[in-house]
C-alpha cells in the first residue's frame, strides 16, 4: 500500500488551518455537450474534499485541466462552464472563477477570499509549463498556496506541474477521493481476500498485454472477454469467422496461457458465443458453441452459458477486479453477457460475499447501463491511470505524494 499523508495526518492541516491556502488538484475533465456537463461523477467525488477543507476554514483553490489545448488559450476549453456543476455538487456554495492560473491578479483574488472560500482556476493546460512540468510554472503555482492536496487519481499517471512538481515545494497530502481509490486498489491486488478473479475485456490483446502479464501471477482466475477473447480462441485453433481478431498476436496469446499454467492461474474463455453477420441494431443473431461459428459471422458477445459459468466462478471467489466489457455492449442484445455477470457481482457484493473493484471508461458505461455501479465496492472513474496501475506501473502523481513523507 502506498504511504502518503492524508487530510487526517498532514501536520499543516492538523493544527488550526483557518485561512490556510490549499491548492487542490482535481480532475474536472468531464464530458460536456452544448456547454453543459453530461456526466458529473468526477466532480461529485471531488466535492467531499473541497467541503471538508472549506469547513475547516481553508481557502480552497481548485486546479484542473480540461481537454487538450496544448499550451495555448482555447476558449472552448475553459473551465468556466464547469462552475455550475461544481456549485451544484457543493450544495450551492459560492465558487469564484479566476481568469488565469498564475500571476499577481490571481494571488490577490485568492488572498481576498474569506476563510472557507472556494475558487476555481482557469484550465492548467492553457500553459505549456503544466505538461512540461516546468520549474518556473511550478514555482508560480506553488506561490499561490500554503498546502498542496492531490485528489485527482485519474491524472496521477501524468508527470505534470500540478501532479508532481508542486508536491516537491509544498506540504502535500492525498484528498479523500485519491485516498479511497488507492485503498480500493490495495484491496483488489495489494493485499486482497482470496481467491481473486479478474475480468479483462476490450478489443485488442496488444493494448492489454501488459495488463494480462501483470495480472496472471496475481490472480487465481482470469476471464478474458470482448474481442480479445477471439484472439485467444484463434490461438487455440478455433475458427472465429469474420470476428475482430488480432491473428498476428496468436503466439503472444499462447505465451500468456503458458505463463498462466506455470503460475496456477486459470484462464476462462467463452464456450458459447452470440454471432451475427453484422454489428448493428435489430440484426438477426444466435447463440452457438465456439465450434459452430460460421465463416460469415462475427462473435459479438459471450453466450448465456458462458456468462452463467463465469458468475459461478465469481461466487467461489472473495475479490473481483473488472476492466472491460465481455461483449459489444453498446448495442442490444450484445450486452447480455456483461449484464448477467455484472448482476451476479452486484448481488454478491451487496450480500457481503465479495469485494468488487471496477474501472475504465467502457467498463463504467457498461455497468451503468445495467444499473450495477452503485452495488460494486468501488468503481474508478480513472481511465489511463487505472490501466497503468493494472499494468503494474509506478504512477508519478502517487509517487510524488509518497516522496513527501
Amino acid at each position: 500500500m502506498p504511504q502518503f499523508e492524508t487530510l487526517d495526518t498532514l501536520p499543516a492541516l492538523k493544527k488550526n488551518s483557518a485561512g490556510c491556502r490549499v491548492l487542490l488538484r482535481g480532475d474536472l475533465n468531464v464530458p460536456m455537450r452544448n456547454g453543459l456537463v453530461t456526466e458529473a461523477t468526477r466532480i461529485e467525488r471531488l466535492a467531499p474534499t473541497i467541503l471538508e477543507l472549506a469547513d475547516r476554514g481553508c481557502k480552497v483553490i481548485v486546479m484542473s485541466h480540461f481537454d487538450r489545448p496544448k499550451g495555448i488559450y482555447v476558449p472552448e476549453m475553459s473551465t468556466k462552464p464547469l462552475l455550475s456543476s461544481l456549485r451544484q455538487s457543493l450544495g450551492g456554495r459560492e465558487v469564484v472563477f479566476l481568469e488565469s492560473c498564475i500571476g499577481e491578479a490571481v494571488e490577490e483574488a485568492i488572498n481576498a477570499l474569506p476563510n472557507g472560500g472556494i475558487a476555481l482556476l482557469e484550465n492548467l493546460r492553457f500553459y505549456a509549463g503544466e505538461e512540461n512540468n516546468d520549474p518556473e510554472f511550478i514555482e508560480a503555482l506553488a506561490s499561490l498556496g500554503d498546502i498542496y492536496v492531490n485528489d485527482a487519481f485519474s491524472a496521477a499517471h501524468r508527470a505534470h506541474a500540478s501532479t508532481v512538481g508542486i508536491a516537491q515545494l509544498l506540504p502535500s497530502a492525498a484528498g479523500r477521493s485519491m485516498q479511497m481509490e488507492l485503498e480500493a486498489l490495495e484491496r483488489a491486488l495489494g493485499n486482497p481476500k482470496r481467491p481473486v478473479l479478474a475480468v479483462v475485456g476490450g478489443a485488442k490483446v496488444s493494448t492489454k498485454l501488459d495488463v494480462l502479464s501483470n495480472l496472471v501471477p496475481k490472480v487465481e482466475h482470469l476471464v478474458i472477454g470482448g474481442a480479445m477473447a477471439n484472439t485467444f480462441l484463434h490461438a487455440l485453433g478455433s475458427d472465429v469467422g469474420a470476428s475482430l481478431c488480432e491473428f498476428d498476436m496468436a503466439g503472444t496469446a499462447r505465451d500468456v496461457m503458458a505463463h498462466a499454467d506455470e503460475v496456477g492461474c486459470k484462464i476462462i474463455l467463452p464456450a458459447d458465443v452470440v454471432i451475427a453477420k453484422k454489428f448493428e441494431a435489430g440484426v438477426t443473431c444466435e447463440t452457438v458453441p465456439i465450434a459452430a461459428v460460421r465463416k460469415e459471422t462475427m462473435i459479438l458477445d459471450i453466450g448465456e452459458g458462458s456468462a452463467r459459468a463465469i458468475a459461478k466462478s465469481i461466487s467461489d471467489c472473495k475479490t473481483i477486479l473488472w476492466n472491460g466489457p465481455l461483449g459489444a455492449f453498446e448495442i442490444r442484445p450484445f450486452d447480455n453477457g456483461t449484464n448477467i455477470v455484472a448482476q451476479a457481482v452486484a448481488k454478491l457484493t451487496v450480500d457481503g460475499e465479495l469485494q468488487s473493484i471496477a474501472g475504465g471508461g467502457d467498463t463504467v458505461a457498461a455497468l451503468s447501463s445495467v444499473k450495477a455501479l452503485d452495488s460494486f465496492s468501488y468503481v474508478s472513474t480513472a481511465g489511463g491511470a487505472f490501466l497503468e496501475w493494472l499494468e503494474g506501473r509506478v504512477l508519478p502523481g502517487v509517487a510524488a505524494l509518497e516522496a513527501c513523507l
